[in-house]
Formats: structure tokens, sequence, C-alpha cells
């Protein structure tokens, strides 16, 4: 059983008891129950928002503002929508933020949001709504439109907003645009409370919080050394081989010149130990139309031998191919993994190889050695050298110097400038070897030589790793929040660019927990659970220690779902907020057009409106599996 079906079952459970004790007349007055939902009304805090409401023209002046900020952001809206649907119309493959669970704010069922920070979501959530409704309140009592009810919204007990509900004939009493106004009070409302709480956030709370010392291991892979070993996501790697490492860069270099068997001391965030990580040379990932013809999706395979030699480490992988271009790899692994590799040319069961049970051990001579090209740019350099589109080819040397993966190409051409014409010795496909003679384009991201090539991050199409661990960037997180993740953490960051500007990071912000969808190796969902102990606490919030992480959670979900909440209220549908601005807007247009009938006008404007909504909703939520249904795709 799933998550959602628990949640689901748990939500139908309570709204029967609750609608059995409302209709045994159990629950006061005060208390409404419509399914889940419970409602407590109340006429309390009228004279706190009638005090408050005193300085009359400041807060008709920021609802202006904000009431133009609606506006636009309602326009942005509807065509954010519309283009949304049309994309998951048209696309076979929907991302995974288009899976319909993961449209709902519900942690541990919406997949990027887990349960751990449920608490800081709830929280959120609730307060969101209370600023919403108590906007619209105030502005009631600025515009001198009474007020029936107040209250508290629960849904299963669980306290998410607060309501308002003017008068209805005050409220048709009014202008127009005082009703305007009261509309985009909430919306307005949400939106500083935004800039506040990230304000908080990336000034002096993630400023006193920087990256602890270590490697911080983010994931483990399954079956490898690191989980022989018993290291676990969340463990953080502080010495290797007795010699203490403060980034990851030391912990690479370290592991580097470390033998076959490595001594590791790992801090989990209450104790240290040291473990010893006997490693291996496993191909944990591949491109299609390697050389050597595997195809790695779960289960990895390992690299035993190269030329005869044995190998336990990358360092001896390119220890024993040398300056070779073309290397003899001896493969071992699960047979039936390991029976793609048998189709490529020259391959033949290896003999002296020891096997694991049910594995197997597979020699395959003649692999071409160098950085694995998985796209050539048309009319790119290396194209207009004679290099053929669509076909993969690997890289072995340019400009005479040997190129073993892509890295070294990378190091090749940064010493290389626009304009220079060098020599690029590849192997197709079918393992001929050609020269190109390739004259270079500025590299559009950094300095050096471009010979346009896209290229597969490891070496001949395979992705080596020797202990199986990945790094959390710890310190690049930090640096996307605004604060200071440490040298390294600046380095090739993805968005990076983005946050050298307040609206920057608060894009930013709003997209980390799908961090994965744009480029980043895990989703950020804050300061959680075993990810505190990649962190350290310094300065003045020193003090509060972890509670210094539940401060920054409650700002950054705080401000995640005001804006979130600022903008769904802003569709231009009813009964949100937009969709009433909406009516006074056509009420306004239409009031100037000579025609009869103004109300259908209207009407029609307005239902409209909230039907394309409606349908642009469904569509970015079931899109795919309509379409499915109907046998389209």
């Amino acid at each position: 059983m799933n998550t959602l079906f628990w949640v689901l079952t748990g939500i139908l459970a309570y709204s029967a008891v609750a609608m059995y004790l409302r209709n045994k007349g159990v629950l006061p007055d005060a208390f409404r129950v419509s399914g889940p939902v419970l409602t407590l009304r109340t006429l309390r805090g009228r004279a706190f928002l009638g005090r408050l409401a005193a300085p009359k023209r400041f807060w008709r002046a920021v609802a202006n503002l904000g009431l133009g900020g609606a506006l636009v952001a309602m326009v942005a809206s509807f065509a954010l929508i519309l283009s949304s649907a049309m994309s998951a119309f048209t696309n076979a493959q929907p991302s995974a933020i288009q899976q319909p669970q993961n449209f709902l704010i519900i942690p541990g069922v919406n997949d990027f949001l887990p349960l751990s920070v449920a608490p800081e979501i709830v929280a959120g959530l609730a307060g969101a709504m209370v600023v919403h409704e108590g906007a619209h309140g105030l502005l009631c009592r600025v515009e001198d439109i009474d007020i029936d009810s107040m209250g508290l919204v629960f849904f299963a007990l669980l306290p998410v907003g607060a309501f308002v509900e003017p008068d209805e004939e005050a409220t048709q009493e009014a202008s127009r645009g005082a009703r305007a106004r009261m509309f985009a009070a909430g919306v307005t409302a949400n939106t500083v409370l935004t800039i506040v709480v990230f304000a908080l956030l990336f000034g002096p709370v993630v400023g006193a919080i920087s990256p602890a010392a270590g490697y911080a291991v983010g994931e483990v892979n399954p079956g490898s050394p690191a989980a022989a070993a018993d290291l676990s996501q969340g463990d953080r790697v502080v010495e290797v081989a007795g010699t203490p490492i403060e980034t990851s860069g030391e912990f690479e270099s370290a592991i580097a010149d470390a033998g076959d068997s490595v001594a590791l001391t790992v801090d989990d965030g209450e104790t240290r130990e040291t473990v010893t990580v006997d490693r291996e040379l496993q191909v944990v990932g591949s491109a299609g139309g390697n050389p050597l013809g595997v195809t790695i999706e779960e289960v990895p395979v390992t690299i035993a031998a190269v030329n005869g030699e044995p190998v336990a480490t990358e360092s001896d992988f390119f220890d024993a191919v040398g300056g070779d271009e073309r290397a003899t790899l001896t493969v071992t692994g699960n047979a039936t993994v390991l029976d793609q590799v048998r189709d490529a040319p020259g391959a033949e069961n290896a003999s002296g190889v020891e096997a694991a049970d049910g594995d197997a051990a597979v020699t395959v001579p003649d692999v071409p050695v160098g950085a694995y090209v998985v796209g050539v740019q048309e009319d790119g350099p290396i194209h207009d050298a004679g290099a053929a589109l669509g076909e993969p080819l690997t890289i072995v040397s340019v400009d005479s110097e040997r190129v073993a993966d892509n890295e070294a190409l990378s190091a090749v051409l940064g010493e290389r400038e626009a304009g220079e014409t060098v020599p690029v010795t590849v192997y197709d496909a079918d393992g001929e070897r050609t020269t190109y003679d390739v004259e270079l384009d500025a590299h559009p991201n950094r300095d050096g030589g471009f010979i346009g090539v896209s290229v597969f991050p490891g070496t001949s199409g395979l992705a080596l790793d020797d202990v199986g661990v990945t790094e959390y960037p710890a310190g690049a997180y930090l640096e996307l929040l605004g604060g200071d993740g440490g040298q390294e953490a600046a380095d090739g960051l993805p968005l990076g660019g983005v946050t050298e500007s307040p609206l920057g990071l608060v894009f930013v912000a709003l997209i980390l927990p799908l961090g994965s969808l744009f480029g980043l190796p895990f989703n950020f969902a804050g300061f959680t659970g075993d990810l505190t102990n990649f962190f350290v606490v310094e300065g003045p919030l020193a003090a509060l220690g972890g509670g210094t992480f539940l401060l920054a959670n409650l700002l950054f979900w705080s401000g995640w779902i005001n804006i979130q909440l600022a903008l769904f209220n802003c569709l231009p549908a009813f009964p949100l907020d937009g969709g009433r601005i909406l009516r006074m807007v056509a009420e306004a247009v239409i009031s100037r057009v000579p025609i009869s009938d103004r109300h259908a006008a209207v009407r029609t404007i307005t239902v409209s409106s909230g039907l394309v909504m409606l349908a642009g909703l469904v569509a970015m939520i079931f899109g795919n599996q309509i379409l499915t249904a109907l046998g389209v795709i």
C-alpha cells in the first residue's frame, strides 16, 4: 500500500466521524463540517482589524500597488496554464512534475515534498492562509465593508488557514475600486510576507550556516565498495587513510592517491568510525552505442583488467592504458548484462578471471579509450571538418596530445584559442580511425577552444567509479540560497548566475525542491534529517544549535508556500481572487461599451475564463493519461 492510499483512507475515516458528530449535534454551533474540512466561525478579531485599519490612506496605497501586481500576475498565470496544458499534450513523455500526485502539496505523497518537512509545510500553509484572509478582513475595514464572520479552517484536524466572509450587501454597495482592492489584498499580503521571510532566510539565517568539513555523502550506489563498507547517505568522510580532509576536492585527490584498499574515517553526526573500503572499478553509467557495448541501467559491471593487467581503481585503469589509443578490457558482472558485451567485435569469454555465482567474465579487445562524443553540433567546427552528424565518436587525441576522457579533452582545449587549426583523431562506431583538421571556435561558456561536440562525462562512454559514493553539494545549495558555500561550490554551479539578484534568489528558492529537473543532483527540501550533518552554524545563531535549521526550514517553506498561494489565487477563475478581480475589470470595460445586457457580457467573460483555466489545469495534470487512454501515445 502506498502513502497516498493511507492518507486518503485516514481522510475518509475522519470525514465520516466528523459528519456523524455533526448530525448527532455533539459539535458546538461555531463548528461546521463539510467532508474533511472543519471550520470554526467567530466574530472575535473584528475590533482588532478595525484598529489596525486606522491609517486608511496608507493601506489603500499598498492595496493599489498590490492590485497592479495582481493584474500582471493574472495575465502571466493565464498564459502559463495554457502553455503548460499544450506542453502536456505535445510531450509524449511527461516530466516528473507532471505526475498527478505532484500537484498536491502533501508531504510524502508529492514526490518532491518529503514527509520530513511536513511540520514546516503545514505551518507555512497555515500562516499563509491566515495572512491571506486577514488581509481581506483588513481591507474590508479600510473600505467600510462589514464582516459577517471570520475564523479558522482545519483539514482533517490540521490547521490549514483562515477565512473572512464580508457582508454581501455591503460588498455590493462598495465602489468597484474598493472591491478590487479588497480582493487583491490577500495576494498582496502573501507577496509581502514572501519578501520578509526570504529576506530573513537569505540574510542572517543562511549567512550563519556553513558547509561542514569533509566529503558529504549524498548517495551510496547499491552493490558498490562503499555499500559493502556500510557507508550511507548522510555520512561525512573526514579522513582518507588517516589524512584529514576539508573539501570534496581534497577527498578526490586523496582517493586518487590511495591504494586498492583505503581506510575512511566517517562522521554520521553522532559518532566517528573508521571503515575499510575495498575498491573495485565499476561501470555505473553508460552512453548509448559506447565501444564496450554495455548498457548500464541499475546493475553495474566491473572492469577487472586492462590489457591483462588487474585494475581496481581509475588510476590503475589509466596507468594500464598508458599512451595507447585502444585497450583490451576484461569485464565481470551479471551474466545477463554481459550478454550485451559479447556482441562487441572480438569479444570472448575471459579465462582465468574469478566471477561470483551468477556472474560472468568477458574480454573485449581494441576498445578505443577516450572522450566519447554523443552529439556533433551541426555546422560546428568538427562537422565542418567532415565529421558526420548523429554518429558517436571517441576522441583519442587533440593536437597530438593524448585524450583519455572528457576531463582531458576539456584540459587540452582549454589551452587552445579560437582560430587555431588542430588535428583531432577519433574512432567511429565501426572502429575506423580518422583525423580531422579542425579550426576551433571560441568556447561558449569558458576560456579556450571549442570543436562543436557534446561529450559524455567519463571515458569511452562509460561512467567509472571505484568507491561508489555521490557527493551532496552542500556548499552549492548554500550558494543558491545566498550564502557562502566556499570556493569549490561556485565552480560550475548550475543556476549560479541567476542568484546575483534578489529576484533570482527567490526564483531559485522556488525551484530548489525540484532541483533534479534543473540540473542539480538532488532535490533540496531544506536542512532536514541526515542532511544537517553536512552543515554547521556559526556566529550569534550558533546558540540556537539545531534550532537554526528549523528556523531556516520554516522561513524557506513559508516563503515557498506564500508565493505559490499568491500565484494560484491570481488565476482568473471564480471563486479565486483572480476571478473576482477579472470580474471587476470586465465590469469596468463593459460599462463603457454600448450593449444592452452588460451583466450577461461580464458573466460570459468570467465563466469563459474559468472554464479555460479548468480545462488547462485538467490538461496539465491528466493530459498524458488522457492521450494514453485514447491510444494516441
